[in-house]
């Protein structure tokens, strides 16, 4: 009996889609190392997101299913948390996790992967916390999923 029910779970285990756990990363900028940043670096985040995401993403055994994303959205933390409440609660988590002077200066960045799609719902979104360095440009200082 043990035998079969060891078999039943092992065959739901390979047949069930796979589950990622949520994966947090934060790398704490110093905030008077970071530009002042609006609505109108959008386009300039939109291009370094082609490095990051990849850069991002593609450090661990399932990057390849990293490799389409799209964003679904794209705010500085500033007018982020004025258009949703969800918004709030990441804005919370950045000044929780670098303080509020960093978040002040942070975007909000939420990605979606559908290559993930049916595969783990854990993974098919993301959101990365983003700031800019006056030395070295744009770069993700936290990561969720």
């Amino acid at each position: 009996m043990k035998s079969i029910s060891i078999l039943t779970f092992s065959a739901l285990l390979l047949i069930s889609p796979i589950q990622l756990s949520a994966e947090t990363q934060a790398d704490c900028p110093d905030a008077k190392q970071l530009e002042s940043v609006s609505t109108h670096n959008k386009e300039e985040l939109t291009e370094a997101l082609e490095d990051i995401v990849p850069d991002t993403y593609g450090e661990n055994d399932y990057g390849n299913h990293f490799s389409k994303w799209e964003v679904t959205t794209s705010l500085p933390f500033t007018k982020a948390i004025e258009n949703k409440q969800e918004n709030k609660e990441y804005y919370e988590q950045a000044k929780k996790v670098c303080g509020e002077e960093v978040a002040k200066q942070s975007w909000l960045v939420k990605l979606h992967f559908p290559l993930w799609e049916g595969k783990s719902e854990n993974a098919t979104d993301g959101q990365l916390f983003l700031a800019k360095s006056k030395r070295d440009g744009w770069f993700a200082w936290y990561r969720v999923q």
